[in-house]
């Protein structure tokens, strides 16, 4: 049974319950599989926002990708250095009339910044960065000795 299915003990309400604590051996399992236990998945309601995402490559560049919806482009700031890649900015809360009344608030408000190693080292002269649509899109074209090169094989 993999951890995934073994660890879903969790009320249609996205919460943790305490119906398996009795199973030991399971607790056990549970524990070295996933150190923060319920505490990772509480994290999720508490912590704070960490935009999505993607990270990828091709020949000349590398790209990184941020879901960053209903930011506008001056509440972001990107910014390159020691290898590092930081995205950081802040979704302000809207305001409401004292005559309003909320019924639920799930987007996330307030600052974020997240540090993206990057797997080969860059142009940072050249970096580009485009926003459309609520996703940043990073562009950091890779050195010249990072590129592949084609080596020519001759016969002697």
């Amino acid at each position: 049974m993999s951890a995934l299915t073994r660890n879903q003990n969790h009320t249609a309400s996205g919460w943790p319950t305490f119906g398996g604590v009795f199973n030991l051996p399971s607790a056990l399992d549970g524990l070295f599989e996933n150190p923060f236990g319920d505490l990772s998945e509480a994290s999720r309601y508490f912590g704070a926002w960490n935009p999505a995402v993607d990270v990828y490559e091709d020949k000349e560049n590398l790209h990184v990708k941020v879901e960053l919806p209903g930011l506008k482009r001056e509440e972001i700031e990107v910014a390159l250095e020691d290898g590092r890649l930081s995205i950081s900015g802040e979704r302000k809360c809207e305001t409401t009339s004292n005559e309003s009344r909320s019924y639920r608030n799930e987007r996330y408000v307030g600052k974020f910044q997240r540090i993206i190693g990057l797997p080969s080292e860059v142009r940072a002269d050249k970096v580009s960065a485009q926003y459309k649509d609520g996703v940043l899109t990073v562009t950091l074209p890779k050195i010249e000795a990072v590129k592949p090169k084609q080596i020519e094989v001759r016969i002697d």
